[in-house]
């Protein structure tokens, strides 16, 4: 069975089965309308009819029986009687699915499902930045690469205290998505703490294209010799994205060792990280799923073996779900070094189910074990080569994670070590990509 769509037991319609990137991926404002769940239109609902499908996908499918250690059945009927309005519906599946305490099971209400059913293959308009909520603060996962985020300076694990000068405390992931979206060419405004400091970023709004692939280091000071491929996997959203990673693989099919990068990767379809695994192993578990009654399901390598050069694989904070997927598989199965730091710590797997009345709903429905049983969820995963990356580094253009990476393939292929390249300090304090107390994009 295809690991990106499923069919539900409870259910005739197929679900596409997403590790979500951290907490959702919240993409900005779609530019075109692209249809990437390919169902039926489900027919219309009352608002207690639509509450009611929701607890029964729940009652169903939710990866903890128990549902929290309490009698889901309180909860069918609850509303009933004073369900009249869809926002009044939206209202009460939201406390009912708070109950779940599962950040990770969430309605979508239908501008927020065609959000995120688009951002699969669309091309999109904002800042590029996603958002989740880690300790009650709403937080950058991660900026998608070359938009106006990752061009300021934002960064994984930033936390959002204001955007366009209205406080987040308390607001949820879908407040803090409506505030950031808005028109090609008009500002985001956005104050983050970082390390215990307060900075100020504006951004203007503009097309952001997903691109799934890049061959070229991040930082200006870094750089990797002729000899070493480098791969970088921004998302594992896109449909297309083993695809890529394969022709960009098969590409540098004469570099004699590979760095494949992860860093700020939060994640996308379970089956490209199945897929992209196995162009590294060529037989055995990839990882294993579980659901509510413990049934373990293992997925084994696909047969579509490209390689077994030397491999490293860069991860850090912002590496989650599918990242980890690949990660912890090629390092249970000692296939690759791992470096940099301690990756999210997302074990949970959701579907992404259509409603009626066009809304969805995201809801987890297993957790995922590497190759050797462990379980990463709320861990992460240990690196095999602890190595920082500074403020400093960061705006010396600097990238000690990519040196190292650089440096063990190297040595292991006993070949004459390349001088990092030397820093240069930023023109001005406010060039793109150095935080400042506030950093304009072009």
């Amino acid at each position: 069975m295809n690991a990106s769509v499923v069919l539900s037991l409870f259910s005739p319609f197929l679900r596409r089965v997403l590790v979500l990137g951290v907490l959702a991926c919240l993409w900005p404002t779609p530019m075109v309308q692209a249809a990437t769940v390919n169902e039926p239109e489900k027919p219309t609902a009352t608002p207690a009819q639509l509450y009611d499908e929701v607890w029964g996908i729940v009652n169903g499918r939710f990866v903890d029986d128990a549902k929290n250690g309490q009698d889901w059945l309180i909860w069918r009927h609850r509303y009933d009687t004073v369900l009249k309005t869809p926002k009044q519906a939206y209202l009460a599946i939201d406390t009912m699915l708070a109950s779940l305490d599962d950040r990770y099971t969430r309605f979508l209400d239908p501008d927020a499902f065609k959000d995120e059913t688009d951002s699969i293959k669309a091309t999109l308009f904002g800042i590029g930045i996603q958002i989740g909520v880690k300790e009650n603060r709403l937080t950058v996962i991660a900026p998608i690469e070359d938009t106006p985020a990752a061009k300021a300076g934002l960064k994984s694990n930033d936390e959002i205290l204001s955007i366009n000068n209205h406080p987040t405390q308390g607001l949820s992931i879908k407040d803090g998505a409506n505030l950031i979206r808005g028109e090609k060419g008009t500002p985001v405004t956005m104050v983050v703490r970082r390390e215990g400091k307060e900075l100020s970023f504006v951004m203007l709004r503009d097309e952001i294209k997903l691109k799934s692939i890049t061959l070229k280091p991040p930082l200006a000071n870094s750089s990797v010799p002729s000899q070493l491929g480098y791969i970088k996997l921004n998302s594992f959203l896109s449909t297309a994205a083993a695809k890529e990673f394969a022709e960009a693989l098969k590409a540098q099919e004469d570099k004699l060792a590979y760095i494949v990068d992860l860093r700020s990767n939060p994640g996308g379809l379970l089956n490209n990280a199945v897929d992209i695994a196995s162009f590294f192993i060529a037989q055995g578990p990839i990882v294993s799923t579980v659901d509510k009654f413990g049934y373990k399901q293992i997925q084994g390598a696909t047969g579509q073996f490209i390689t077994g050069k030397p491999l490293v694989v860069l991860i850090d904070e912002g590496s989650a779900s599918a990242s980890e997927i690949l990660s912890g598989a090629l390092k249970d199965h000692n296939r690759a070094l791992l470096v940099g730091k301690r990756s999210f710590g997302k074990g949970l797997v959701q579907e992404i189910t259509p409603l009626a009345e066009r809304a969805g709903l995201n809801v987890t429905t297993q957790r995922y074990l590497t190759p050797n049983d462990i379980d990463i969820n709320k861990k992460g995963i240990e690196p095999d080569v602890m190595v920082p990356m500074t403020e400093a580094d960061f705006k010396a253009e600097k990238d000690p994670q990519l040196e190292k990476a650089v440096a063990l393939l190297q040595e292991r292929l006993h070949l004459p070590i390349t001088p990092a390249p030397t820093a240069q300090a930023p023109a001005t304090p406010s060039a793109p990509g150095t935080p400042s107390t506030t950093v304009k994009t072009p």
